[in-house]
């Protein structure tokens, strides 16, 4: 099953390269997945057989509900795309792509679900025509929808939004006819675990974090909100309901904000990284965050509280950095199935001291505590895989992943991102 970050990549390559893309859907996929092992199922309601009701039915393809489907299903389906020429990733292996007279051609399978697009649309047409022949297919088009994605190829590029998925959930928690609000988080927005509050349903809150969870998944400009809220899911408290309900009052504002990957930008990788330093109230520990973009395209993001409590800013920024390097490095890997060798990405962070101690490799008595998987980015600076570099606090794209911010400086980091509204196109 494909990363929705491999699918953002995809995505961004083919709006910069002007290459549309296409989607089919398998009927029944996992039903034709061949199984190696002996698998035995009782008879099924309504088709006992009544001279032998004992006996069991001994399985020749794999069928719904069984474990090995899944992995079946793949097998077969890789198989048969390797089989007619076509290269598996090195890193991602549901990415397929073939070069044909200097044109490049890409494939992207989720399940059953299956993206594909090339420079030359002839060979989208002998792949689609290639696939029906061996599988049943439906849904062979244009790409508009796609695991609850709306997209839409336009002349200028490409742009991703749930605007649908976004107004069932206002609906669904009776938060339609609410008071919208320009940020998704007050200022002063830092919660701790209110004991002395009053308790909410769990199940409800459980509900709507799960829900605005994979919402994040296009819209960035909520990610810090909502893991800030996913924190205090065991034992939710009134204010902690409250602060999810301004994020749906936020999306009621903006329910058709989306991703925007423009076309003719430079495919170049860059990333941000920052870190809150002791930013949980709870357990003073600091919040990392991170974006990486391809050109004027997000397509990667993350903010995350850190595993352990930091004695300094420089200890902060160097374990977000470390990070983000590690996405770095695997979006580097997958870049390098659609023929892009990059070297020394540049890695952007906001603190003097953390770079000049990634860049300097030397130990100091303020870091020897450090633990020594977070040293491994002075490893790929010394091999030239990224090039860490400061930057500007005003600069710092990755603010928004650390920190609730005012409403000026949240908007601006938002358009800076890409991430905007439909509307303002239509």
């Amino acid at each position: 099953m494909a990363r929705l970050e491999a699918i953002r990549i995809l995505l961004a390559y083919a709006s910069c390269h002007d290459m549309k893309l296409y989607q089919m859907d398998v009927k029944s996929a996992f039903l034709n997945g061949y199984i190696n092992e002996e698998v035995y199922v009782e008879q099924p309601p309504g088709f006992e057989d009544p001279y032998n009701p004992n006996h069991v039915f001994k399985l020749s393809k794999a069928l719904y509900g069984l474990k090995q489907a899944p992995r079946a299903w793949y097998e077969r389906l890789r198989d048969f795309i390797i089989a007619k020429g076509y290269k598996i990733g090195k890193v991602d292996t549901t990415l397929f792509s073939k070069k044909e007279n200097g044109e490049l051609f890409v494939c992207q399978v989720y399940v059953d679900d299956i993206i594909f697009g090339s420079t030359n649309e002839e060979i989208c047409k002998k792949f689609g025509e290639m696939m029906s022949r061996e599988f049943e297919m439906s849904m062979i088009g244009e790409l508009t929808f796609f695991l609850g994605f709306q997209m839409k190829q336009l002349e200028e590029g490409t742009f991703i939004c749930q605007e649908k998925y976004t107004k069932d959930l206002l609906k669904r928690f009776k938060m339609e006819d609410c008071k919208p609000i320009k940020t998704p988080m007050a200022t002063n927005g830092h919660l701790d675990l209110d004991e002395g509050g009053k308790p909410v349903d769990q199940t409800l809150y459980r509900s709507m974090i799960g829900s605005l969870l994979y919402l994040t998944a296009s819209r960035p400009d909520i990610m810090f909100s909502v893991c800030m809220c996913a924190r205090f899911q065991a034992n939710p408290k009134e204010a902690h309901l409250k602060a999810v309900k301004r994020i749906f009052r936020y999306l009621k504002y903006s329910p058709s904000i989306g991703l925007w990957y423009p076309k003719g930008a430079h495919f170049e990788l860059v990333g941000y990284s920052d870190a809150d330093y002791a930013g949980c109230k709870v357990d003073r520990k600091s919040t990392s965050g991170g974006c990486q973009l391809l050109g004027r395209s997000l397509v990667s993001w993350s903010s995350k509280k850190q595993n352990s409590v930091a004695l300094s800013t420089t200890e902060a920024e160097y374990i977000a950095a470390g990070s983000c390097c590690a996405q770095i490095l695997y979006m580097t890997q997958t870049l390098l199935d659609y023929g892009l060798v990059l070297r020394s990405v540049p890695l952007l962070c906001d603190n003097e001291s953390a770079v000049k101690l990634a860049n300097n490799p030397v130990q100091h008595s303020r870091t020897k505590h450090i633990d020594i998987r977070h040293h491994f980015i002075r490893d790929h600076i010394a091999k030239d895989d990224i090039s860490l570099h400061g930057v500007r606090t005003d600069d710092q794209l990755a603010d928004i992943f650390t920190k609730p911010l005012d409403e000026n400086r949240f908007c601006n980091l938002r358009n800076e991102l890409n991430v905007v509204d439909f509307s303002n196109f239509t």
